[in-house]
């Protein structure tokens, strides 16, 4: 008898899961976030699952590990929960909001751990792989991500936004706290010093190769 309740339980949270999570996907983050200011847990969970993913691959592809990342999108999420009145739905869109959250979270995080970076905007020492390990990634994913991760923090921070995470041009330049023409200029920038580096790239393998 206690057995058939048990299952008959776990059927019933199920099943009323299953709607709240239903009833969600309809519902804008605004008002899920508002709700959350409300002590709404399901709404503050509804938010998790909905971008939880989503914000540690870019916590990954900000710090490159997997383990921190996790854990900075985890006190993210945290800070969210606490203080969700931080958030302004007239200001920004919640996912331009959290995105900004999260990076600068990792940047912190990786300023503390590493006391000797230099400030934004600085070119970082050259850590380009030899000709012998670009040819084992024998991936060109692998080889346009090594080069992305040698720009200055800025330049790489504009073209990830733009070209990983699809954000459009408006919405990076909000996340990064820019205008659109200063966004649009740090993107030039960019793109020029990715074709240097793998035009860097092609030379070290082609001269390995000799």
């Amino acid at each position: 008898m206690a057995y058939h309740l048990q299952r008959r339980n776990k059927a019933l949270v199920t099943e009323v899961k299953s709607r709240v999570h239903d009833s969600q996907q309809n519902t804008s983050d605004e008002t899920l976030v508002a709700q959350v200011c409300k002590g709404d847990r399901l709404a503050f969970s509804g938010l998790v699952d909905r971008h939880g993913l989503r914000f540690r691959a870019i916590a990954v592809r900000t710090c490159g590990d997997l383990t921190m990342a996790e854990e900075m999108v985890q006190e993210a999420f945290i800070k969210l929960w606490t203080r969700p009145d931080r958030f302004d739905a007239d200001k920004a869109k919640f996912t331009t909001w959290f995105h900004r959250v999260v990076v600068n979270r990792c940047l912190d995080e990786l300023r503390r751990r590493k006391p000797e970076a230099l400030p934004d905007g600085f070119d970082e020492v050259d850590h380009r792989p030899v000709a012998d390990e670009v040819l084992e990634t024998d991936s060109d994913n692998a080889i346009l991500m090594a080069a992305l991760s040698r720009l200055p923090e800025r330049q790489r921070r504009a073209l990830t936004l733009s070209y990983l995470d699809g954000y459009s041009n408006q919405e990076a330049a909000e996340i990064m706290e820019l205008n659109i023409k200063a966004l649009e200029s740090l993107l030039v920038r960019a793109r020029t010093k990715m074709r240097e580096e793998l035009r860097a790239d092609k030379a070290d393998l082609l001269a390995g190769l000799v």
